[in-house]
């Protein structure tokens, strides 16, 4: 007799083996949630900050203004470098006034109390060359003759173009200088500087010993001759830092030369 076998019956699935199939299911599920609400903030937050964009954008140009361009910026940081610059000139006339400096034209040197104390020293950087963009500064913001002294004699503003000599000493670009200055008066020119583009910082610095040694100011600033300014606000300052709402010297002098800049 010949027995015959049935097909062999299949094992029945291990428990982990029944387990593992839905847990990946889940992770997988769980890690698709957590992708689509990553890239749901993604996509949230840039449509946040392009309605902001939006918004500035909206408010400058419903002010007149033009969206901030390239040289803006520079001209900005530029204006920022030019405070650290201000503010360590600051710190050494400081010193020199703390060591016994005077300027020559203060009551105690020049024997009288007649004499008003100027509000501010504003020295318009300019060099040789450039009367025409002087005549332009004089035909816009910068009274001249009579009225000039007026300005500095009602409302303490000083304004001077800042020139320094040739180097070679005498010639057609000093001789220039010297008869526009005899007809204009509203130079200050720096005899101790040479005229040059890369000494300018060493420009700025001679300025403003001379300005103080001249003037016995409260505050001193320096513009560009293709600078156009009003002047009337900085006659609103008073001699503690005040009415510009910056609270100190040097702040005012930084205002002075950024808002100059802005154009307010």
């Amino acid at each position: 007799m010949q027995i015959r076998e049935g097909p062999a019956r299949r094992a029945a699935p291990s428990a982990a083996g029944a387990l593992r199939s839905p847990m990946s299911a889940m992770m997988l599920a769980m890690f698709a949630t957590m992708a689509s609400f990553y890239v749901a903030g993604q996509l949230w937050q840039d449509a946040q900050n392009r309605v902001y964009l939006i918004k500035e954008l909206d408010r400058r140009t419903g002010q007149g203004q033009s969206a901030i361009s390239v040289d803006d910026t520079l001209k900005v940081v530029a204006c920022r470098q030019q405070g650290k610059r201000l503010a360590s000139l600051e710190m050494e006339l400081a010193a020199a006034k703390h060591e016994g400096f005077v300027g020559k034209y203060t009551p105690e040197t020049n024997g009288t109390h007649s004499r008003k104390k100027p509000l501010i020293v504003i020295g318009i950087m300019s060099s040789f060359g450039r009367k025409n963009y002087r005549d332009a500064v004089r035909k816009s913001w910068l009274p001249t003759g009579s009225m000039l002294k007026k300005l500095e004699e009602e409302k303490g503003i000083v304004v001077r173009f800042i020139v320094g000599r040739s180097a070679n000493r005498g010639d057609t670009f000093d001789s220039e200088i010297d008869d526009e200055n005899r007809s204009t008066k509203d130079f200050l020119i720096l005899d101790d500087h040479i005229e040059s583009d890369e000494e300018l910082p060493k420009k700025t610095k001679s300025f403003f010993a001379n300005a103080a040694e001249t003037f016995d100011a409260a505050f001193y600033a320096k513009v560009n001759d293709d600078i156009y300014i009003n002047v009337e606000p900085t006659s609103g300052m008073n001699q503690t830092g005040g009415n510009l709402g910056m609270g100190n010297r040097t702040s005012d002098m930084l205002l002075v030369k950024c808002l100059s800049y802005l154009g307010l």
